[in-house]
């Protein structure tokens, strides 16, 4: 999926998220042709939602994830709580270790999680794995897509109404500064205010606000190693956007 500049901002935006697990009649990317889907099957959802009196009680989980480009820091939000302890036991499992960033396009985000990149092929395109389960959409507006969010992946509209997140897939926010007649200009587009707040952080930090208006579970960000973030997205790419030298990852839990 090539990078649009804004103006096609939204169209990009259209174009871009069906990411990760999609079926295997189509294509990962989706202005090349559909994007693949997983047949994920919803089964059990880890975890119950804490009552949001208790929210601000909590720690924050801090994970670390290390790749051959360095280490990136990551606070889970204590707001999704689903997503946060769904990462956290697959974390304490071992399940990301060894498991590649196969989907990478500059100045949009990084996308990595799928079990099946493990045992990578050379020349396969990846994003169709998963731990054989999804995990309810959890929207939060205090949670958006400044540079450094961590999000879920998940089926396209279509196949997935309720937006439910892969129970495994996530990206990590790269994006752009904006300005503010651009950002103004992306709310008349879309009839659709953006947070005053999140405005300061699109044009001072970077992001893509217009996955704010697409429905995909932010649910947490990079606290340090945003330098791995741009490092890992400027690499050469092949095919479906798969890095053409493999990025492997280990995910571990920093314990207090």
């Amino acid at each position: 999926m090539r990078n649009i500049v804004l103006g096609f901002g939204l169209l990009m935006g259209l174009m871009l998220l069906s990411f990760s697990c999609s079926s295997t009649s189509n294509k990962v990317n989706e202005d090349k042709s559909e994007a693949k889907a997983t047949t994920e099957v919803a089964s059990e959802t880890p975890t119950e939602v804490v009552a949001e009196e208790d929210i601000a009680k909590e720690k924050e989980q801090l994970v670390k994830i290390t790749t051959d480009y360095g280490v990136m820091v990551i606070k889970l939000y204590n707001e999704t709580p689903l997503h946060r302890d769904n990462f956290i036991k697959l974390a304490k499992d071992s399940f990301y270790n060894g498991t590649l960033f196969h989907r990478v396009i500059k100045g949009f985000m990084i996308q990595g999680g799928d079990p099946e990149s493990k045992a990578a092929v050379p020349g396969a395109m990846y994003g169709n794995g998963g731990p054989g389960y999804t995990i309810p959409a959890e929207f939060n507006d205090k949670c958006f897509h400044k540079k450094g969010a961590l999000a879920a992946a998940r089926m396209g509209d279509a196949q997935n109404p309720e937006r439910r997140s892969s129970g495994s897939q996530f990206y990590i926010v790269q994006g752009k500064t904006y300005s503010q007649m651009e950002l103004n200009q992306m709310e008349q587009k879309v009839g659709t205010r953006i947070p005053p707040e999140h405005k300061e952080v699109y044009m001072s930090k970077g992001g893509t606000p217009f996955l704010d208006l697409m429905g995909y579970t932010v649910f947490g960000e990079v606290i340090m190693g945003f330098e791995i973030i741009d490092k890992i997205a400027d690499v050469k790419t092949l095919q479906a956007d798969r890095p053409e030298v493999d990025i492997k990852m280990i995910v571990e839990l920093i314990e207090e």
